[in-house]
């Protein structure tokens, strides 16, 4: 028997989210133990592979050509590095009933060969096509793996379906075409698979928020005057990896007279005395991300600044309080201020400022919500999902700011939030 997980060991059961609702999510440590049950590895391979398979099936491509580093993890629990991220350099493909094939960078393929052994030894290659086009389409590497591509899907039997693709090169596209392959949204697909989370899944996300819940405590110890944006964010970046973090993709620290309007990136600023200032942490354990905003005022805080935090609170309530199964999205995006409201002219300019969106290999799942897109495209909220809610507020002193963002998990009677830092109220780092 292989020792693979070929489709016949999937039974029923992979697909089952294998919830246990408690009164509180548990946030574990990192090393598996034998007096606890704590994440089951191979549980969340079968389950990841089974959403995927599933939602193949529901849709009208027979076979998934992956170069999306989220959506190969999510197929094949592989790994290299996050410096693959937007390298382009590896691929996979799932076709009808079989085991899915992983092209690998190099020796990374033999790695996958002799440690990843729910794979087929023989399904871990070692390919490479274009590398956002550092490797010219004319050398012939696509045209190659193409045709290796085009071969597989005809021995299983699928080469009269579409093959859906998350993306790829242009020049993929044209050498796929060219083997007669008819490309389909493959995104959607994945999407659609990553929308409930099992269990393992819920308890990672739950892991990576314990960790932010740490760095905001360092941060409201540390946000002084004299301290510099900058500073902060090295700071939270040695902390998240001494932690356990295995990418820190951005850190938001943004103060003062930056607040408003947003920009979404930090800076070399000095904080000052009396400063509102807010932070976003995105990181991932495992793989698994957060998204987490928390605003501070330094020393001190202005009637202004006060009420700019009172309103973003009672909206992100408001949103809280609306996420159970069955809601639509158009249903929680109302609860949230115009555009117009804030001074702005259209949807378009605030998106992301009321905003929510799913959690999981990606920092954006599904679902969206947003007033931009959700009240003309709802979407249906569904037990296993997790995802964060966002509210921002700008002060009418005209450049304060407050920004808060709580992380939930849909529950079979509403959600729990994850994101545990005290928020309810302003917090006044070092007050005076």
């Amino acid at each position: 028997m292989s020792r693979a997980l070929m489709p016949n060991l999937l039974t029923p059961q992979d697909l089952e989210p294998n919830w246990e609702w408690r009164e509180r999510l548990p946030a574990w440590g990192h090393t598996s133990v034998d007096f606890e049950r704590r994440v089951d590895h191979d549980r969340l391979r079968r389950y990841r592979l089974s959403r995927t398979r599933q939602s193949l099936q529901n849709s009208n491509a027979g076979s998934l050509l992956l170069f999306d580093v989220n959506n190969i993890r999510y197929v094949t629990a592989t790994k290299i590095g996050e410096w693959e991220r937007d390298k382009m350099c590896r691929f996979c493909l799932l076709t009808g009933d079989d085991s899915p094939y992983v092209w690998d960078f190099g020796s990374a393929a033999v790695h996958h060969k002799r440690h990843s052994d729910w794979l087929e030894p023989d399904h871990c290659l070692a390919g490479v096509v274009g590398m956002r086009g550092t490797i010219p389409p004319e050398f012939g590497l696509m045209q190659k793996y193409a045709k290796m591509i085009a071969q597989l899907i005809k021995d299983a039997g699928m080469a009269d379906m579409p093959v859906g693709v998350d993306y790829a090169e242009t020049a993929m596209f044209h050498a796929l075409k060219a083997e007669g392959i008819n490309v389909v949204d493959g995104q959607q697909i994945m999407l659609a698979a990553r929308e409930i989370k099992n269990w393992d899944e819920i308890q990672l996300l739950t892991q990576a928020a314990a960790m932010v819940d740490g760095v905001y405590h360092m941060i409201y110890e540390e946000l002084k005057p004299g301290v510099r944006e900058n500073d902060i964010v090295a700071m939270s970046n040695k902390l998240l990896y001494e932690m356990g973090s295995d990418d820190v993709e951005a850190i938001n620290a943004i103060s003062g007279e930056r607040c408003n309007p947003h920009p979404h990136n930090f800076t070399d600023r000095l904080i000052r005395p009396g400063d509102q200032a807010f932070f976003d942490i995105l990181q991932s354990y495992q793989g698994y991300r957060t998204c987490y905003y928390r605003t501070f005022n330094v020393g001190r805080a202005t009637p202004s600044q006060n009420d700019a935090y009172k309103k973003a609170r009672e909206w992100i309530d408001a949103s809280i309080a609306m996420i159970k199964p069955g809601v639509s999205t158009d249903k929680v995006a109302e609860v949230w201020p115009t555009a117009q409201s804030l001074g702005f002219d259209n949807e378009d300019q605030a998106f992301g400022l009321q905003f929510g969106h799913g959690l999981g290999l990606a920092l954006h799942e599904r679902p969206i919500i947003s007033r931009a897109v959700s009240l003309d495209h709802p979407m249906e909220i569904q037990t296993g999902m997790v995802f964060a809610l966002e509210t921002y507020c700008p002060a009418t002193d005209g450049y304060s700011a407050a920004r808060i963002e709580e992380e939930v998990v849909v529950t079979e009677t509403g959600c729990e939030v994850i994101s545990l830092f005290p928020a309810e109220e302003l917090p006044i780092a070092n007050r005076y």
